[in-house]
């Protein structure tokens, strides 16, 4: 597997990031995996690839100095600030049940049991069934590609394909802004439905999450 290192980029940037690795290993027609970790500066929204951004206020946006992008794969808005995000690329053919959406999910979320497992936080996947919700926020809804704890959805994960391979990308929540939230959603945030790493165990920094997910 090829690590990419955590590095700080705009919204733009690591949209275009993931966007190009994915091409880079189509062109090179790579067979092992590509893992990036990054975070977000500014603060940024990004939206699912299809989905409608009439519930933004961007005129609060802009004074709150949060951007808005728009990801290549669907699902939610999610607030990029207190987390870190991962990118997985690998050809379809890597995975057991690659074509199979649900199970690639689930085979490639396994990396991501595994290292947590080393900080001792336990974690399971998420609902059964895809929800339909008038929710805009990812992180209100558990489904069968999301990883939570307890419960409790920590990790939202959503899919691209693209001539026969897989972008994976996904959001680790270490901390939220519950009223920011709101603010920005206009939904009320039941703290029942999600959880942070800051809230399963306040010892753990974000720097033992970066070592433990880079680490060979």
């Amino acid at each position: 597997m090829k690590i990419i290192t955590y590095e700080i980029r705009t919204g733009s940037e690591n949209m275009r990031i993931d966007s190009e690795l994915l091409d880079f290993a189509i062109s090179k027609k790579l067979r092992e995996p590509v893992f990036r970790l990054y975070g977000w500066k500014p603060a940024c929204i990004s939206l699912g690839r299809n989905q409608n951004d009439d519930f933004l206020d961007y005129d609060f946006l802009k004074s709150a100095n949060i951007d808005v992008v728009r990801r290549l794969t669907g699902g939610r808005a999610l607030l990029h600030n207190d987390e870190i995000t991962y990118s997985f690329i690998c050809p379809v053919s890597y995975l057991s049940q690659g074509e199979n959406v649900i199970e690639s999910y689930k085979e490639i979320s396994q990396f991501l049991v595994n290292k947590f497992k080393k900080l001792g936080i336990e974690l399971s996947f998420g609902g059964e069934n895809a929800v339909c919700t008038k929710f805009d926020y990812c992180m209100l809804i558990s489904t069968r590609a999301d990883l939570c704890y307890n419960g409790k959805k920590l990790i939202g994960s959503a899919q691209c394909r693209k001539e026969g391979y897989i972008l994976q990308h996904g959001s680790i929540l270490y901390d939220y802004d519950k009223k920011l939230l709101e603010k920005i959603f206009h939904e009320d945030i039941c703290t029942n439905s999600i959880t942070s790493i800051k809230e399963i165990n306040p010892y753990i920094g974000r720097a033992d999450i970066i070592r433990i997910l880079t680490e060979c």
